[in-house]
């Protein structure tokens, strides 16, 4: 997601390097490329011209600060006009009202069934009761997909299977709810095209029998410039208050996110990253401008490791390198607890720098094959590597269904690993590995 934008502003900040201030040409040139870069993503025109007029008012004629690189002040000025694009220091919502009813709008294959579910998943984290509504009469299996979704999430699920009339449904599904005691309903609605009147005009009911508290078109990251039309249909039938996006690990140009926003003024509140119940995150503009200009999004990749990475691994993992005894069990685990936190493209984007270079492993294929190799050793030559020799290794590769070559790679990167945790093994070890970490301006205490 977004990965054209960042490479051709990437190429625009390498090009402004060397350059003792910040003139009208070469700004000019600089911003042109960019808005080159936004148009190809499929951002809307008027939405890459607004930002492109902001950007280029604020850096001509702007002192260059002492101490500061002319290009870092243009990525600074890019950096803050980027997140007001997006919707500049939103609040991220925190919801108190009870009963909380959602309104889930959108196309057809847009997401919305799974995000219902994400959703309800969320707000179960936060203390809710969650209630999904199957609304949609129309696609074959809908309801029988959403009460599949409720079950992986353990939240219940109302709905009608011969009934055709999604009016009444609604209607039950709230009695049922404040029968039942659930304080956070979501209605799943049918995909319906924006030039479908009919449809249109049924949600439209929807929305003045559930009186809902948030209405959320729902729309995959991948539409291109018809995302324009899209949204200001469904915000002038149903007053919208928030965007969601799906499919962000995907290769979308990301273009609609952009322009959703600026067409209807409406907030993104949500962004789907994966397929998983827990790929489901607030939206943070200043994050996801971090993330376009290639600045990483540390803070999302720290609150990831937190949701899913296992404390008490961890631990024992810290304490196995700090003694120098980290074997092919502990480094399997780490694997493990990687994959957890979503897909590797992912987590790339999120680490600062990454997001520039050309990653071989970003759909996480060498991962796996490192966790094939692993699992086709015995306990014993996982406690105890050196023992693999080249018959073990023949083995090992025929079990894991690979080449000799990628075991041996695989053990060459164990043993490099294993070796430089003996050096930072101690006292010295670690003012060493302080040292180590400070030309990637990491911090490591004691």
């Amino acid at each position: 997601m977004f990965a054209s934008i960042t490479e051709k502003i990437s190429n625009v900040f390498k090009n402004l390097r060397g350059l003792g201030k910040i003139s009208e040409k070469n700004v000019t040139d600089a911003l042109e490329e960019i808005r080159t870069s936004l148009l190809s993503a499929d951002v809307n025109r008027e939405a890459a011209d607004e930002f492109i007029n902001k950007v280029h008012k604020s850096a001509i004629g702007q002192k260059v600060l002492s101490k500061i690189l002319p290009e870092q002040q243009i990525v600074k000025i890019i950096c803050d006009e980027l997140v007001e694009l997006f919707g500049g220091n939103q609040e991220i919502e925190k919801y108190t009202a009870k009963p909380l009813k959602i309104l889930l709008a959108g196309l057809h294959g847009s997401g919305k069934t799974t995000t219902a579910g994400k959703l309800a998943l969320l707000l179960k984290d936060s203390g809710y009761s969650p209630l999904l509504v199957a609304c949609d009469i129309y696609r074959p299996a809908a309801i029988d997909q959403l009460k599949m979704v409720a079950d992986s999430i353990s939240v219940a699920c109302y709905a009608e299977l011969h009934s055709k009339n999604v009016s009444k449904i609604v209607k039950h599904g709230l009695q049922y709810a404040e029968d039942n005691n659930f304080d956070a309903i979501i209605f799943d609605t049918a995909g319906r095209l924006h030039i479908d009147k009919q449809l249109i005009e049924e949600i439209k009911d929807i929305k003045k029998i559930a009186s809902p508290n948030e209405v959320f078109l729902v729309a995959d990251a991948a539409l291109g410039q018809e995302s324009v039309n899209i949204a200001k249909t469904f915000h002038d039938a149903l007053s919208l208050s928030g965007i969601i996006l799906t499919k962000l690990d995907g290769d979308a140009r990301g273009g609609a996110a952009l322009s959703m926003k600026y067409v209807t003024g409406v907030p993104i509140k949500f962004i789907g990253t994966g397929e998983r119940p827990a790929d489901f995150s607030a939206f943070h503009p200043k994050r996801m401008a971090n993330r376009i200009l290639g600045m990483g999004d540390v803070v999302s990749f720290v609150e990831k490791a937190q949701q899913h990475v296992d404390k008490q691994e961890q631990e024992k993992l810290s304490k196995k390198i700090k003694k120098a005894e980290f074997d092919l069990n502990d480094f399997l685990i780490s694997i493990q607890q990687i994959k957890k936190m979503g897909s590797m493209s992912m987590l790339i984007g999120m680490i600062p720098g990454m997001s520039k270079t050309s990653m071989p492993d970003s759909d996480g294929k060498k991962m796996r094959m490192m966790e094939a190799i692993i699992q086709s050793m015995t306990i014993q030559e996982r406690a105890k590597p050196s023992i693999i020799d080249s018959w073990r290794r023949t083995r090992i590769a025929k079990g894991a269904g690979v080449e000799l070559k990628d075991v041996n790679a695989l053990l060459k990167q164990f043993f490099q690993m294993q070796k430089m945790m003996k050096s930072f093994k101690g006292e010295k070890g670690i003012k060493k590995m302080q040292a180590f970490a400070s030309q990637f301006n990491m911090h490591i205490g004691k």
